[in-house]
């Protein structure tokens, strides 16, 4: 976030508005700082950004807003085939199940996804969810 000025002066601008996000983005920032050059400075960076909002975590309703999100995707982009859509992975039709996640953790708590990741406008094709760019 900090190396996109359009992003940072975004946050900037909100002024106290409360962020959130999801226990799914948190563990893809930590996998993010594992794989990184200055692994000890960019913990510290994930761990104060992330004690500054709230996170949504994983509840009934999200798993049956997933679940019910991930067929229609399936139905929409996947086999016609019936028996071959039991099997079809989303990785096949181009969308992680983590954004997947994502998605439906907004979809629960009515949150906006802030993304610049195609996966989510493919899934708007499908559902509608408040989706933003601040790049």
């Amino acid at each position: 976030m900090e190396g996109v000025p359009s992003v940072a002066n975004h946050l900037r601008s909100l002024g106290q508005v409360q962020l959130a996000s999801s226990v799914i983005v948190a563990g893809e920032l930590r996998f993010m700082v594992q794989n990184s050059q200055q692994k000890a400075a960019n913990l510290i960076k994930i761990n104060a950004f992330l004690r500054r909002i709230n996170l949504y975590g994983i509840d009934k309703e999200t798993t049956e807003i997933y679940g019910d999100f991930k067929s229609e995707i399936i139905k929409q982009f996947g086999p016609k085939e019936k028996s071959k859509r039991r099997t079809t992975k989303l990785a096949t039709i181009g969308i992680s199940e983590n954004d997947l996640w994502i998605a439906a953790t907004a979809l629960r708590h009515s949150l906006i996804v802030v993304s610049c990741d195609s996966d989510f406008e493919r899934m708007q094709e499908v559902r509608e969810f408040f989706l933003e760019s601040w790049v």
